[in-house]
């Protein structure tokens, strides 16, 4: 008997959506990249003008936005204030999570606990600002200490969302086990369930640090006075009443672009296996 041939099938409306995103995602990036490395003088009011490949890539821009944002400065703050709130977010959010997901089943407590933690994602930020500039200045803590733990307690509702769904794959019999030879609760989670968790633990570090690096509104509104910048605080001296220096700013972007973008690389393998397991029941 002849091997019978497979004809292939092609879901044409979701190739043509898939092109679509492509290009929506490649066009952007394409523009500022090409106006990053472009002088001035080579930006036109024209279409052609604005895609139109630079006549010498020069890396001039690049130095300048460095210089004006005081990028080294600029840089550290925002990384120490990702890596701090990502730190104390798989901690602690890893913990509340543990606590809240094994009993909100068996107990109208935790599931309260659970509901009202989460309802914080539906709490716009719009609300909170003021309260916190606030209470924050009252406190003393209107600097980067203050920045993280907003941070932290800003991310905890989605964060414990995703520990508590994530749980339910980790077989119970596992804690039990260790129970029965004599393992307290605390040893049962930073031995078996902190390192199984690994997977979700690069996910929640990939949300938070995206959400942290990003941000504006929250250090623009509680470091304010404090002479301290971070990324994008500094990106925003591009952007003035008269204008805004295009070439400069779209350098600036992609420099603060390429670590992220680089740690996101590093963790793809464990968001990717994070995700896949927390579909599966």
């Amino acid at each position: 008997m002849g091997e019978t041939k497979v004809k292939e099938r092609y879901n044409w409306p979701v190739t043509a959506l898939l092109l679509i995103g492509l290009i929506t995602i490649i066009f952007p990036l394409y523009m500022t990249i090409v106006i990053a490395f472009k002088q001035p003088s080579e930006m036109t009011n024209s279409i052609a003008g604005i895609l139109s490949l630079p006549k010498h890539w020069s890396l001039a821009n690049f130095a300048e936005a460095m210089r004006v944002t005081d990028f080294w400065r600029s840089l550290f703050n925002s990384f120490l204030i990702s890596a701090v709130t990502v730190v104390i977010s798989v901690l602690v959010h890893s913990m509340i999570g543990y606590a809240v997901g094994r009993n909100k089943a068996k107990s109208k407590w935790y599931n309260f606990v659970y509901l009202y933690i989460v309802s914080g994602m539906f709490v716009p930020f719009a609300i909170l600002m003021m309260p916190l500039v606030k209470q924050t200045a009252q406190m003393g803590i209107a600097n980067i200490v203050g920045v993280i733990l907003c941070y932290v307690v800003f991310y905890m509702p989605m964060n414990l969302m995703l520990y508590s769904g994530y749980l339910t794959n980790i077989p119970i019999a596992l804690e039990e086990a260790a129970r029965m030879d004599g393992a307290t609760t605390w040893t049962t989670y930073w031995k078996i369930i902190f390192p199984i968790m690994k997977p979700m633990h690069a996910t929640v570090a990939v949300i938070t640090v995206l959400g942290v690096w990003n941000d504006v509104m929250t250090p623009l509104v509680i470091m304010s006075g404090s002479g301290l910048n971070t990324l994008p605080l500094a990106q925003m001296t591009f952007q003035t009443q008269f204008g805004t220096n295009y070439n400069l700013a779209f350098a600036s972007y992609l420099l603060a672009l390429l670590p992220i973008l680089v740690f996101y690389i590093i963790c793809q393998k464990q968001i990717l296996n994070g995700v896949v397991n927390g579909a599966v029941k």
